[in-house]
């Protein structure tokens, strides 16, 4: 049984849960841990805690399911493919990807979830780019002690729906890269978007399987586009050519390609003029200009198309909200605001 007894009153006794020490700016955490057993040299270190009362166990009745195995429950609910999770802490469990890949939230059941009083699960966006063990969730009872029967309902979401956070796997791995200009082609400049897209792409596990220069003409265009589809490529990027200038044709020529338009333009800025179109099966992604020089919207649906979504142009209708990117002196994306 649960019961609330004066702190200098503990000697002897079983801590009923972990207890946090917060020194700002220093330290967070478990000072002591459940089932610790209190000593007279404890009482001096919880009452510099704060602690004046704590909760003790007595007996082997307990009044409902105890945080720590409530966290258990939750994370095996909710943590879904290529996850996994430890021990609680402080009567959390985090929730952490076994792969890296693209992390996917069903939100309306996470928010189904959380809508049962005294549960608690927060994640990470969905669509964020994760690395292994890199932290997807977080879940904890809020009480102590919490009912069976809000534990039961949980669980019976899960069954119903399937779990709420799982990672799904990068799958492409061979992309070609078509860039477009004529003043690129001409050797009037040189080319720095295949340098600039190597990392990206070997962040997510891909590579490049063949790159080209073209000049601004809709059916050499055209042809560089079909040509890497013919070579392999799972995954087709441009570079070039899609302002609104009498020059840039790349627009015309991916068309002339055989591909399908989904989207050109987003409202994703910078990053406002890409596009986004279908061969056969194959996803052709349009970089804008910016992407030589800031984080756009070519890094936020690269890691998609990567991990085998065609990303439909309802869908990148939604990233105008928080699709306004701040300029931060040092970039952090994913971790802030932009297309989140």
């Amino acid at each position: 049984m649960l019961k609330k007894i004066k702190t200098y009153e503990a000697v002897g006794l079983k801590i009923a849960h972990d207890m946090t020490k917060i020194i700002p700016g220093e330290y967070k955490g478990a000072r002591f841990t459940r089932g610790h057993v209190v000593t007279v040299a404890d009482i001096d270190e919880l009452l510099s805690m704060g602690k004046e009362h704590i909760y003790v166990m007595e007996g082997s009745e307990e009044p409902g399911v105890h945080e720590e195995q409530a966290a258990r429950r939750l994370a095996e609910a909710i943590a879904g493919d290529n996850t996994t999770f430890g021990q609680p802490r402080e009567g959390r469990i985090n929730i952490k990807a076994v792969i890296p890949g693209l992390l996917k939230v069903d939100r309306q059941l996470l928010d189904e979830i959380n809508s049962i009083e005294g549960i608690s699960a927060a994640t990470l966006h969905s669509n964020t780019p994760v690395k292994v063990d890199g932290l997807l969730a977080g879940v904890k009872a809020i009480p102590l002690y919490i009912e069976e029967e809000k534990l039961k309902r949980v669980e019976a979401l899960a069954q119903a729906k399937g779990k709420a956070v799982r990672v799904k796997p990068y799958i492409i791995k061979k992309v070609g890269i078509v860039v477009t200009g004529n003043e690129v082609y001409n050797g009037l400049i040189q080319d720095k978007f295949v340098g600039i897209m190597r990392p990206k792409l070997e962040a997510l596990g891909a590579g490049i399987l063949s790159d080209t220069i073209v000049p601004d003409d809709e059916d050499l265009i055209g042809q560089a586009v079909a040509g890497m589809k013919s070579k392999g490529a799972e995954l087709i990027v441009t570079c070039g050519g899609l302002s609104v200038d009498p020059d840039d044709v790349t627009l015309e020529g991916v068309r002339r390609s055989g591909a399908t338009i989904i989207s050109y333009g987003s409202p994703i800025m910078p990053g406002a003029m890409s596009m986004m179109a279908v061969l056969g099966g194959t996803p052709i992604l349009g970089a804008p200009a910016g992407g030589l020089f800031h984080t756009t919207s070519i890094d936020v649906l690269l890691p998609r198309l990567i991990a085998g979504e065609i990303v439909t142009r309802q869908e990148i209708a939604s990233y105008g909200y928080g699709g306004l990117c701040l300029n931060c002196t040092i970039c952090q994306y994913p971790v802030c605001p932009y297309c989140r």
